[in-house]
């Protein structure tokens, strides 16, 4: 066993970025509550919400 290595792969990057927000008391409180009930993390919630919202976002211009 004295031959034996430990092996540990170096990290690469795993696709996601960190970054911080702002929210509104009442939004934080509601993403708060689904986690409690639900057991997903804030960060998997928040996640998982924009990963809907953001196919389904029309932008709207301005100009006519």
């Amino acid at each position: 066993m004295a031959d034996e290595q430990l092996k540990i792969k170096v990290r690469g990057d795993d696709g996601y970025r960190t970054f911080s927000i702002r929210l509104k008391e009442r939004t934080f409180q509601g993403i708060e509550e689904i986690a409690t009930r639900t057991g997903h993390s804030r960060n998997e919630l928040i996640g998982l919400m924009l990963d809907y919202a953001l196919p389904r976002i029309k932008i709207e211009s301005d100009e006519m």
